[in-house]
């Protein structure tokens, strides 16, 4: 996420919408977020992620397999 970005204009996302995202279980996002490997905001008992933090993660998740 860009520091110059204003908050309004960040999309957050629900972890379930994460996990469709990754296609990953819901399990394998909060584990993410605790490790700290993705962050979140906390919003009352639920988690929201920053849209631009998952593209990030998986950006830098690519193997190559060649």
């Amino acid at each position: 996420m860009q520091p110059e970005r204003q908050l309004s204009e960040v999309r957050f996302l629900t972890v379930a919408e994460v996990a469709s995202i990754m296609r990953v279980s819901k399990m394998t996002v909060y584990r993410l977020v605790h490790g700290g490997e993705l962050p979140a905001v906390r919003v009352g008992r639920s988690f929201r992620v920053p849209e631009d933090a998952v593209h990030a993660y998986l950006s830098s998740s690519f193997v190559d397999t060649a």
